[in-house]
């Protein structure tokens, strides 16, 4: 599910990278979130309740909801009339939280794989953080928020995302 995960991730966060970037409208920019929101959902609770569930995919699947709640805030606020501090205070916390998954990552690395979503972990609490200064702090950082987020999505999630469906990761 990995794959199939990291390429909406992927998708989302270049498209939000464009929306950021004003090459999509408002509204425009909800169905992806929406989309991405569920495809991260249902992951999310096949980890946490699957009839394989473990420590570690409970881990993920708790991982992986923050990543959810992000999407459908993210469209939630396109929708209704608010300034975005909420997502951005939720930001810092996901951003905190996922800096010592990165250390945890790096630490049991095995395979490239491991190693490269290790770095992934790393470019997702940068850009959360970013998410947090940019809405709850209000600083001018627009334009380099829309790079980070369109670089992390093509980085983070889509080519590892298409990688792995692929079979060669």
């Amino acid at each position: 599910m990995l794959g199939f995960l990291l390429l909406y991730v992927g998708v989302v966060l270049f498209l939000n990278g464009l929306w950021l970037s004003e090459k999509i409208e408002d509204r425009e920019i909800v169905v992806i979130n929406v989309v991405s929101g569920i495809v991260a959902l249902l992951v999310a609770l096949a980890s946490i309740f699957g009839t394989d569930a473990n420590e570690g995919s409970i881990r993920a699947g708790a991982l992986t909801l923050l990543f959810a709640t992000t999407y459908f805030w993210v469209a939630y606020n396109r929708l209704v009339p608010v300034n975005g501090n909420g997502l951005g205070w939720f930001s810092l916390f996901v951003s905190i939280t996922v800096l010592p998954v990165a250390v945890r990552t790096f630490a049991t690395a095995t395979t490239a794989l491991d190693l490269w979503m290790g770095v992934n972990w790393v470019i997702w609490s940068v850009l959360w953080f970013m998410y947090f200064l940019l809405l709850a702090m209000q600083r001018p950082i627009l334009r380099a928020t829309a790079a980070v987020t369109l670089f992390a999505g093509i980085i983070t999630g889509w080519i590892p995302g298409f990688l792995i469906l692929d079979g060669f990761l």
